[in-house]
């Protein structure tokens, strides 16, 4: 992990800002990404040299005004300004989010009447390590012939970075491999230990696929978005997931629904399910 997240967080999201999202003009010349340190800093009411300390990970404290007007200056969602605070307080030793808990495995009965609402949509149930704790007959129909499922304790972040079949399951795996880092470090990742022993494992399995991932890349992953998956049965399926958040659990629900007609068909063949039913008879 780099020196600063709270610093490559900023530097992330100053490049991806642009001069008129913020209101100034572009000019003719621009060679920086984005909006330049000068222009966050007046845009937020401080000083170059400050926004540089930061981004330097040369002052990882900044006060609360502060991070505020960081957050306005650089248009941060309200999922990043929460990102933005964690960093910034994960700067003090010793803190953690979740304290000494470790990773939430007990499903309530409560999410297994969920999920069974959901058939037969793929839907699995994660913790914070990418542990698969639960999951839809459907999404077992769907990754169990990809070996998604393998292993005692299976985990999508470990699928993903050390079993070769991963490439071939994801045909979009750069960008697969960037949401599994992302939400590793989401907290961020290492004041946790329990994350921080998973990383470093990942570290020593997969080397610079997973590492150039966690110096570059911000903690945030998306909440929703597209993902292609080829299936020995089907072929390539087409897939939208909304992830659905259970704070108090720390845990999170994934949703997939088909993306197009051809996806939802092939869905179909691998649960039995016949166009218009909601289960098979």
């Amino acid at each position: 992990m780099s020196d600063s997240e709270l610093g490559l967080f900023l530097r992330l999201r100053r490049e991806a800002v642009t001069p008129a999202e913020v209101g100034l003009p572009t000019g003719p010349r621009r060679r920086t990404p984005g909006l330049r340190r000068a222009e966050v800093a007046t845009l937020a009411g401080m000083s170059v040299e400050y926004v540089t300390r930061l981004e330097q990970g040369r002052d990882r404290r900044p006060s609360t005004q502060v991070l505020a007007a960081l957050a306005d200056a650089l248009l941060l969602t309200p999922g990043e300004r929460v990102h933005l605070h964690r960093l910034a307080k994960g700067a003090d030793p010793g803190f953690s989010c979740r304290g000494e808990a470790g990773p939430n495995r007990a499903v309530r009965a409560t999410v297994r009447a969920l999920l069974e609402r959901l058939e037969p949509a793929p839907a699995v149930l994660v913790n914070r390590l990418s542990e698969i704790l639960a999951c839809t007959d459907g999404y077992r129909r769907l990754a169990e012939p990809l070996g998604l499922l393998d292993g005692v304790r299976p985990s999508l972040a470990r699928f993903v970075f050390t079993d070769p079949r991963a490439r071939t399951v994801y045909p979009d795996w750069d960008t697969v491999a960037d949401e599994q880092v992302a939400a590793l470090k989401q907290g961020p990742g290492r004041t946790d230990a329990h994350v921080g022993t998973l990383m470093d494992e990942l570290t020593v399995s997969c080397g610079t696929p997973f590492t150039g991932r966690v110096q570059t890349l911000p903690g945030l992953p998306r909440a929703n978005g597209p993902v292609r998956m080829v299936h020995p049965q089907v072929g390539e399926v087409r897939l939208t997931y909304e992830t659905l958040g259970l704070p108090d659990d720390d845990q999170q629900l994934l949703v997939h629904l088909p993306a197009d007609e051809a996806s939802a068909a092939a869905l179909d063949r691998l649960t039995g399910r016949r166009p218009g039913a909601l289960r098979a008879v």
